[in-house]
């Protein structure tokens, strides 16, 4: 019996799959996925990402997973060396619209290799990214970081409030918990109360009322649930409204002070070990010591001023161009540490969450190093 996550990488994938060939047999890509989606909702994202299922069927048997940062051809071969058919990526290896697959790129290459070997390609982008115990949690817990909360929340939330029959309560509840209505990154907030009778045919009996949050995209869907399980959500005096505040369990970045002050150029220099970085770029010290941390995994320039509003000391970041660097105006000490050092723990991550979930499933971090920068 495996009995910890060290034993499931050092056991050869032959000796899980003998253990374990009546799960084999039945669990799907799709159970794998529908976990993830619970964790990191697919709604998080951004608009110009394109997080999902991006190769392969959802309803194949799954024989293993192979977790990285980048599913580039090196991946593709692992997995096909370690018998893996799922590979469970950071980055979309598709962002933009493919129109041929002659193999004139990398891109086009590592599609057409999943394909040919019925490997499937997930991508867990800035869904992941956008959660509390995602990307930038990570990340501050390499820095010992403490208080933590989301830099930059989320805004666009709505609330359902509706006057259920008890007798549907239950079906409706399920049927938003599977898609994910109600989440509030790792928590979930309904509420009940028992109101009496309504006074209408459609809503005559016993009834409670149902509150939830959700992100303003997922009205469209929401309303489908609706109509599925109530046939005319109006008898049930189904209403949408906005929420003023943000979701603070769900947003870009994250904030959290040092356990005591530190002198900032001690800091700076930390960061390299503690974070794995070939080097830290950063702008003038501008204070003998810090204290708050901001933080931002891969591309984070667009949440300096925030960083700054919230009086971080520091922002931690990477993908800074030459003259981004002056928006730091001496208000502020920007560091960056590079994009695949800023979110390589993200491997670890998933790779804990699908051991601890599928305790007899066999997954595997990559053993490839596909930063694609050098450093002399």
């Amino acid at each position: 019996m495996i009995t910890s996550i060290k034993e499931k990488v050092d056991i050869n994938y032959s000796n899980i799959k003998k253990k374990s060939s009546i799960f084999y047999s039945k669990m799907k890509i799709k159970e794998i996925i529908g976990f993830l989606e619970q964790f990191a909702p697919p709604s998080y994202q951004e608009s110009y990402d394109n997080s999902g299922l991006i190769v392969g069927d959802r309803n194949t048997k799954v024989t293993g997973a192979l977790i990285c940062l980048d599913s580039i051809e090196c991946v593709i071969d692992e997995a096909i060396k370690k018998k893996c058919n799922l590979v469970i990526a950071h980055h979309p290896i598709v962002f933009k619209g493919l129109k041929r697959f002659n193999g004139k790129n990398y891109v086009e290459r590592t599609v057409m290799k999943a394909i040919k070997n019925d490997i499937a390609i997930y991508a867990i982008h800035t869904n992941l990214d956008n959660v509390r115990k995602g990307v930038n949690a990570r990340i501050c817990e390499r820095l010992g970081l403490q208080n933590l909360s989301i830099l930059s929340p989320k805004r666009n939330l709505k609330k359902l409030s509706a006057f259920i029959p008890v007798e549907l309560a239950d079906v409706l509840k399920k049927e938003l918990f599977e898609k994910n209505f109600g989440a509030d990154g790792d928590r979930f907030r309904f509420s009940y109360a028992t109101v009496g009778a309504g006074t209408n045919s459609g809503q005559a009996g016993p009834s409670i009322k149902l509150e939830t949050i959700f992100p303003e995209d997922k009205k469209g869907q929401l309303m489908g649930i609706l109509n599925k399980v109530l046939g005319d959500p109006a008898i049930y005096a189904a209403e949408i409204s906005d929420i003023a505040t943000s979701n603070l369990a769900v947003g870009s970045g994250m904030i959290g002070t040092l356990p005591k002050e530190i002198d900032t150029t001690k800091f700076l220099k930390s960061l390299k070990k503690s974070l794995g970085a070939n080097c830290v770029k950063h702008t003038d010290i501008i204070s003998k010591t810090v204290k708050k941390i901001a933080v931002c995994g891969g591309s984070g320039g667009f949440l300096l001023h925030t960083a700054i509003a919230k009086g971080a000391d520091v922002f931690i970041t990477a993908d800074y161009k030459y003259h981004e660097f002056f928006d730091a105006d001496g208000k502020i000490v920007i560091a960056d540490i590079g994009h695949y050092e800023s979110e390589q723990f993200t491997i670890d991550l998933l790779f804990e969450i699908i051991s601890e979930k599928f305790t007899n499933f066999a997954v595997f971090k990559t053993a490839a190093i596909t930063n694609p920068v050098n450093y002399l």
